[in-house]
């Protein structure tokens, strides 16, 4: 049972429904977009998009705050509607509802979002959707819920689907404050009809969704004969290859220049400016970065089937129950284990607060390696519908693990929970 924070202002953030933007905000968008990309080498592609007028539900690979831009160049002249996490809102709720956007707080069930979609595609527009709900840690594809084929079906419009490449690259999430110096290719494609969108299951719809969305930026790098020759490169990759592949051991490798190494054994890695990976010396265990990436999910499954995994740890705890400032909540203690899933404890304001969110209730996680709006180190957010909680562990590099360990166990359990209802029917 959760117990909510005492704060002195009881407010929450009540997103609002969508208003259609004027056009001068489209046409203003659209310039500020292309400013913002001034200098930057891209180019944009659109594939089966001949006489596709909205509505339609664009879905979006996402890399950094760049997408958006690219986004808006690509379906001007319409009006495009963004789903924008709350911390997105932070400090300007006002523009961003001007713009149309649609708050909500990450990996929650939020029916009020259905709705805002619905009103969006309804009224004629285009309504743009990150599945994967945060950037792309190692540039493959992440999670994509189930989710998304249900609404897809119920708003019955057309899917377009958005694959940016060369972003990740040029913006990598765990080192986003230096750029480099990388074309960027976005394919925007037609998926789906209105006709075929009626005629599918939302399995179906799913299926196609995935395999639309299916992008390597590593693959894309080497096919296209792009080289990164940047001497901080591999500067921050130790954020998400967080376990030596020599020695096993966890959240001790570190990262300066171009090289990966472990702290605890010694073993150096290069990463080449092809994006391939070179042991300094001895074997090179995985040359393809998301190999590695795979590999470390791999043995968290491991861990969880062998009822090994469990995660504890003292936090440092900011909240953001509203849009205007981030709550400074002190000290807490979270943990993360195969039967509760998550539990935030603390003290605040006189009165103890308990945050839980069990494995069903949790699809993903949202983390960051250098949060930009409180501090500059690694830190997860726990999301209730009303609220959300941004911890800082104690421990270093355990922030990947998490994320894997919760996408792992929400299978697991979404998994027992259909075979219950199969054996019902």
């Amino acid at each position: 049972m959760n117990i909510e924070v005492n704060y002195k202002n009881k407010k929450r953030y009540k997103a609002k429904y969508p208003i259609r933007q004027p056009w001068i905000i489209a046409w203003l968008i659209k310039v500020i977009s292309w400013f913002l990309l001034l200098g930057k080498d891209y180019r944009i592609e659109k594939v089966n998009m001949e006489g596709l007028k909205p509505p339609y539900i664009l879905l979006s690979n996402h890399m950094y705050f760049i997408d958006f831009e690219l986004a808006a160049l690509a379906t001007y002249p319409h009006r495009l509607h963004n789903v924008v996490s709350i911390d997105g809102y932070y400090r300007r709720p006002f523009l961003l509802e001007l713009i149309g956007a649609i708050c909500t707080r990450k990996f929650t069930m939020d029916l009020h979002l259905v709705r805002s979609i619905r009103k969006v595609t309804k009224r004629g527009d285009v309504l743009c959707m990150y599945p994967e709900a945060r950037y792309s840690p190692c540039g493959v594809t992440s999670y994509i819920p189930d989710a998304i084929g249900r609404l897809v079906k119920q708003n019955g419009v057309p899917v377009v689907t958005i694959v940016h490449h060369g972003n990740y690259l040029h913006t990598p999430f765990w080192n986003y404050r230096k750029k480099r110096k990388v074309p960027m290719h976005t394919v925007m494609t037609q998926l789906l009809t209105a006709e075929q969108v009626k005629e599918m299951t939302p399995e179906e719809i799913n299926e196609a969704i995935r395999k639309g969305l299916q992008y390597d930026e590593y693959k894309y790098q080497k096919d296209n004969g792009i080289l990164i020759t940047e001497p901080f490169r591999a500067e921050g990759l130790h954020k998400v290859l967080y376990q030596c592949p020599h020695c096993k051991t966890e959240s001790q490798m570190d990262s300066k220049g171009a090289e990966l190494f472990c702290k605890h054994c010694g073993k150096v890695w290069t990463l080449q400016e092809d994006g391939s990976l070179q042991a300094k010396e001895g074997e090179t265990e995985f040359t393809h970065v998301p190999d590695w990436f795979a590999w470390e999910r791999k043995q968290v499954e491991e861990q969880i089937a062998s009822g090994t995994y469990s995660f504890e740890d003292e936090v440092e705890v900011y909240s953001l129950p509203r849009c205007w400032r981030f709550e400074t909540l002190g000290k807490g203690k979270l943990s993360h284990k195969p039967g509760e899933g998550f539990v935030l404890t603390g003290d605040y304001n006189g009165a103890e607060y308990r945050i839980g969110r069990t494995p069903i209730q949790t699809n993903s996680l949202h983390i960051e390696y250098d949060y930009c709006y409180i501090k500059p180190f690694d830190c997860v957010d726990i999301s209730t519908e009303n609220d959300s909680f941004y911890c800082y562990p104690k421990k270093e590099n355990v922030v990947t693990k998490l994320a894997f360990a919760t996408e792992i166990l929400y299978l697991q359990q979404e998994a027992k929970l259909l075979e219950a209802r199969s054996n019902k029917e």
